[in-house]
């Protein structure tokens, strides 16, 4: 049996997936799981990437102890965030997290020498103020010292290959996410960093998903126990379960329903008009250079952060259980940046409501309902107006990722859309992850090859 080994890191967790094919089906087998969130350190909100690298390895160790060695290994993460690294190759400074506040104020400076039109132009990635070019922007202004010692810009997914092979890429579908990639090349747009006063040199030109990265370094494989090829896996997380939606029909719409909802369509040729800019949609990179037109919308993390209010002492099943149940219509913004990082999302919830002249929800059941409610809404509105940029009808959404099995959530998104909701793959992000590798060995002919396996695999469930 040829196994193949995904690590999938979220922003509150982090899985390793083996996955094989068996009587022409995908198999998998979740190996081992850590647990991942910011911190506080050096006054900033950080990953700890030590330990996500120790998890990594540990992660790595337990597939030799099961006795199920894998040939190949891919990871994905989330997008937006990297590190600077100095002429020997070592971290420079923390590794500083979207949510922090650090780019506050900074979007504002940047559109004065470039306009948010011609931004969104070059690169067609939506505005949001934790992107990396407001990031990198910040760290100019903020810490100089920081790109003046640094050597090479690597995004995290790509960081964890280096600390593993030594060798340094830059993978195209986590780029894209950088709005630092231009979409005429498809590579990153080096007069663009060069205006922000940042040193092109640090950019490695931008390799595909499927790129053979190479085997581990000499002290990886003593202490991991094998060797094993890092292929370059679809390193945004998204764009690795994009890459599992389980249909070849090209006329699709999904959301990637995990800590933040990713809803769009999958397109040959990019929209970037002024008319895209300010429905605020994105176009994301995604495998072989399909273009991931969607919105990024605020997703499960509130009703995570709900329920660590709530001392996690609630299931996501029972939340949902206790939300259908509730008796309340009041409705919030969940594209609103006040829930990026409250505090406390009950209390910035309930806070919302008031100002807005809505019942103030009060139990686990109603704060749950609230949310899922607004999510189904924000959902629905969405669909629109995807339709109304391309002039295309999609009447289904595909969900995938771990909230196609919030089944509440679902019924809600088929009523408010007035669409069929399909829902699963649950681990999409691994399948897309597993699903690359294999095509990279040539297992797989290619992406529209491995969606027929996969629609065969899974199971799906549909809301009318």
């Amino acid at each position: 049996m040829v196994y193949h080994l995904a690590v999938d890191i979220g922003a509150s967790s982090g899985r390793h997936i083996l996955g094989w094919l068996e009587n022409g089906k995908f198999q998998l087998e979740e190996v081992y799981r850590f647990e991942n969130g910011l911190h506080e350190e050096q006054g900033h909100l950080c990953w700890d990437l030590d330990a996500l690298f120790a998890n990594i390895k540990e992660g790595m160790k337990e597939c030799a102890r099961i006795g199920k060695i894998p040939s190949t290994m891919g990871i994905d993460t989330w997008g937006v965030d990297f590190v600077l690294l100095d002429e020997k190759g070592d971290r420079i400074g923390p590794a500083v997290g979207y949510r922090d506040s650090r780019t506050d104020g900074i979007p504002e400076k940047i559109y004065q020498f470039i306009s948010e039109q011609e931004l969104y132009e070059r690169t067609g990635i939506q505005y949001a103020k934790f992107n990396t070019i407001f990031q990198l922007s910040a760290i100019r202004e903020q810490n100089p010292e920081m790109l003046e010692s640094a050597k090479d810009f690597i995004m995290l997914p790509d960081y964890f290959v280096y600390l593993l092979t030594g060798k340094k890429y830059n993978e195209y579908t986590e780029a894209s996410t950088s709005e630092l990639v231009s979409l005429k090349t498809n590579n990153w747009d080096y007069e663009l960093i060069a205006n922000l006063g940042i040193d092109p040199m640090l950019f490695r030109d931008l390799s595909a998903p499927g790129t053979k990265a190479g085997n581990l370094t000499e002290e990886m494989k003593k202490e991991i126990g094998y060797d094993i090829e890092v292929i370059l896996a679809p390193s945004h997380d998204t764009a690795s379960a994009v890459a599992a939606v389980p249909t070849t029909d090209e006329n699709v719409m999904y959301i990637s329903s995990g800590t933040w909802s990713l809803m769009g369509i999958e397109t040959k040729v990019p929209f970037n008009s002024e008319e895209c800019r300010k429905f605020n949609i994105t176009n994301e990179g995604g495998v072989e250079y399909r273009y991931r037109f969607l919105k990024n919308i605020m997703g499960l993390w509130m009703i995570q952060s709900v329920r660590h209010d709530l001392d996690d002492k609630y299931s996501f099943a029972e939340l949902c259980d206790m939300a259908e149940k509730a008796d309340i219509d009041s409705l919030v913004d969940v594209q609103d940046e006040r829930f990026l990082a409250p505090q406390n999302m009950s209390e910035e919830i309930k806070k919302a409501c008031a100002e807005a002249g809505a019942k103030v929800p009060e139990t686990a059941g109603e704060l749950a309902s609230v949310v899922y409610r607004s999510l189904a809404v924000c959902y629905a509105k969405c669909a629109e107006d995807i339709e109304k940029i391309t002039g295309k009808k999609y009447p289904a959404i595909n969900i995938i990722g771990g909230g196609s099995k919030a089944g509440y959530l679902n019924e809600l998104t088929a009523k408010a859309s007035g669409r069929t909701v399909i829902a699963g793959v649950s681990e999409a992000t691994a399948v897309g992850n597993l699903a690359m590798q294999m095509i990279s060995c040539e297992e797989i002919e290619n992406l529209t090859a491995a969606r027929e396996i996969i629609a065969k695999s899974f199971d799906v469930k549909k809301y009318n």
